[in-house]
């Protein structure tokens, strides 16, 4: 059991060394091919084509619905269905991102002659360290004087626009084998290039929610404006509405509480907690009150384009359960119960 313990931990930690080279390699020695993957990508008039074969291919998927998901168009391409007439998807404008670990993956090497034709850029992930890599423009500058490289590049990565290193000093399998620290190192630099990207575009949380309308994720980024109650769905009374009044419209609605207006001003709330508090003082006195007369003045309250996020840790940080929603003037505009906001938690 224990030995089993330690290859758990030393798996994780020779791909945390594995990923604190890829860093380093970011910071150093590809820093400019990086950069240049990125101005690519950047000024792409069509879509990023992502393509990988097995488990390169996996994560090839990941990374392009990151991309899309970030402000990037990108669609994952298999390179057998290419093969097969899919090649068809890119065109001129795109640009193609290949991931091979070992640079020499006979279907992506088939797809180079297409690629090439179309004029699409191509930028690679292989497993070629940055010192032995020679891009398809780098070649061309050995004419300028510049010196060659140490060893020789892989087919995919000599043949591409930007070489990308996700070389790594060993595999997290014991038999050295099974993809790991490599596809692992695949997936993060996938990542720093989608993150880049939605940085450089000024991608903000709205943005965000657009692209992600379902599930907990979507509920969270929603505006307020889209989960309130509004017209008929609206509990509302005015300062002179009798209590007997009130309270069938707090029934009625069934929200637990009532807005208290003057025209289509906000000037209070009454809640079923304030209710139970008058009657255990007042007793049944409290029916010939009205309703300016019970409310609670100067209500918390959101505006209909806050994030529903927003409104939730308002509601906790308060102890309540619903907020009334105003404009910039204080005309009452809709209420946000909690059990709207269920499923926004983090």
């Amino acid at each position: 059991m224990h030995k089993m313990k330690n290859i758990g931990e030393n798996v994780v930690r020779i791909e945390a060394q594995a990923l604190s080279t890829l860093a380093d390699r970011i910071a150093g020695p590809m820093a400019a091919a990086f950069q240049r993957a990125v101005d690519l990508m950047f000024s792409c008039g069509g879509r990023v084509v992502v393509t990988g074969m097995g488990k390169s291919g996996l994560i090839a998927r990941k990374i392009a619905a990151t991309l899309s998901s970030t402000g990037t168009p990108a669609l994952y391409l298999h390179p057998v269905d290419a093969l097969h007439g899919d090649l068809g998807m890119v065109i001129r404008g795109d640009v193609v991102l290949a991931l091979s670990a070992s640079g020499e993956t006979e279907e992506i090497l088939a797809l180079l002659a297409t690629i090439k034709r179309l004029r699409v850029p191509l930028i690679a992930m292989t497993g070629d360290e940055v010192s032995a890599t020679a891009s398809f423009a780098e070649k061309k500058s050995k004419a300028a004087g510049k010196s060659a490289r140490s060893k020789r590049a892989s087919t995919l990565a000599a043949a591409a626009d930007v070489a990308l290193d996700c070389s790594v000093a060993e595999e997290a399998c014991s038999l050295g084998l099974a993809p790991t620290a490599s596809t692992t190192t695949m997936l993060a630099l996938g990542d720093a290039l989608a993150v880049t990207l939605s940085e450089k575009r000024g991608f903000k949380e709205e943005d965000f929610a657009n692209l992600h309308p379902g599930g907990k994720l979507g509920k969270r980024l929603a505006r307020v404006e889209s989960l309130m109650h509004t017209g008929d769905a609206l509990p509302r009374v005015g300062t002179r509405t009798k209590m007997p009044d009130v309270i069938y419209e707090m029934s009625r609605k069934k929200l637990g509480v009532t807005a208290v207006v003057e025209g289509d001003k906000l000037v209070g709330i009454i809640s079923d907690g304030d209710l139970r508090r008058l009657l255990e003082k007042r007793g049944k006195d409290v029916l010939d009150l009205t309703g300016g007369e019970c409310m609670t003045k100067n209500p918390k309250t959101i505006a209909a384009g806050e994030f529903a996020a927003t409104a939730l840790a308002l509601m906790e940080e308060k102890k309540i359960t619903s907020l009334m929603v105003v404009d910039g003037g204080g005309k009452l505009e809709g209420i946000v119960h909690l059990h709207d906001l269920w499923g926004t938690e983090r």
